[in-house]
């Protein structure tokens, strides 16, 4: 009577404590990684190919629509570089018919995700519509939408959260996560007290950088994303060059024909004043072959910008 009792209480003890957590994979057909190896390498067109191959077998699921979408903003992304304020990034673009096509897949992804999570709470869901709030985040804050950039960011801040309590293993929630954290706690003091009057949660400098370190070093799916933007941060807002290049070198040595990554780390090198490996980036950059003709055309400006200035003597201060 013991033994029987006590693998009996054991059930029961069990029964009472709370369910772990569901370890979740993302599912990535091959498809999904073909088209992130064409998107890394500078062909976006390309791998938007492979996407709408997603979309074809997967209608009415999020993934293929959120994928050709940050391939689309990649695009966006080059054609709205500048060499400004001494330093090459997207600082700034107007309202453009492209928009409308970007936002409806970003929007379709988040409809299709959360459909699926009013049916099961799902972590992979979660993460897939906070994705795509973070999408809408990106061009809103392009054009300078504050008001709409902070909406989107703290649907999608909730959602990574959801997808992070579900399955804490997911590392891809990683990179939204720490980039909200990073920028709501690099705000200026005045963009900092309109974010509490407007009841927008606050960040965490340091826990962001953590988040988009799990990301680049465990995420199956914004890996890459998350070692560009966190090198580009600390090169925009610590000035940390050093570490910044360290993290974006690996980037650019695996995919060396992405003018965007070579033009970043050429950037950062010459802010290093190692002005030959700076010229030798954006040399490389000016040449890349890529299929998208505007953002040829803007790569190749950009990067003559930027070998003139590399080139201007330098005043003491």
């Amino acid at each position: 009577m013991k033994n029987f009792l006590c693998p009996l209480w054991l059930f029961i003890a069990s029964a009472l404590l709370p369910a772990p957590a569901r370890a979740e994979k993302l599912h990535l057909p091959p498809e999904a990684t073909q088209g992130l190896e064409k998107l890394y390498g500078g062909e976006p067109d390309a791998a938007i190919e492979r996407f709408h191959q997603i979309q074809k077998h997967q209608p009415d699921h999020p993934l293929g629509y959120l994928l050709e979408a940050n391939a689309r903003w990649w695009k966006i992304y080059c054609e709205a570089c500048e060499l400004k304020w001494n330093t090459i990034d997207a600082w700034h673009r107007a309202r453009q018919p492209d928009d409308d096509a970007y936002l409806r897949l970003a929007d379709k992804a988040v409809q299709l995700a959360e459909a699926r999570i009013e049916k099961d709470d799902l972590a992979e869901m979660h993460f897939y519509a906070g994705t795509g709030w973070l999408l809408r985040a990106r061009l809103l804050g392009l054009r300078d939408d504050r008001r709409g950039t902070a909406r989107a960011g703290v649907k999608a801040r909730a959602h990574l959260r959801r997808a992070l309590e579900l399955d804490p293993g997911l590392a891809d929630a990683n990179t939204g996560l720490g980039l909200y954290n990073y920028y709501a706690d690099t705000l200026s003091a005045m963009a900092k007290a309109l974010r509490f009057f407007m009841g927008i949660p606050g960040g965490n400098k340091r826990e962001g950088i953590r988040q988009l370190e799990i990301a680049m070093s465990k995420g199956e799916l914004t890996a890459a994303e998350a070692r560009f933007y966190l090198a580009k941060n600390l090169r925009n807002y610590d000035h940390q060059y050093e570490r910044a290049a360290a993290l974006l070198e690996p980037l650019v040595a695996k995919h060396p024909q992405n003018p965007i990554f070579l033009l970043i780390l050429g950037d950062i090198q010459a802010k290093l004043n190692r002005r030959e490996q700076a010229a030798k980036s954006f040399g490389a950059a000016r040449k890349a072959t890529v299929l998208d003709e505007r953002c040829t055309a803007r790569v190749q400006q950009v990067a003559q910008a930027a070998l003139t200035a590399l080139q201007a003597p330098r005043t003491s201060n």
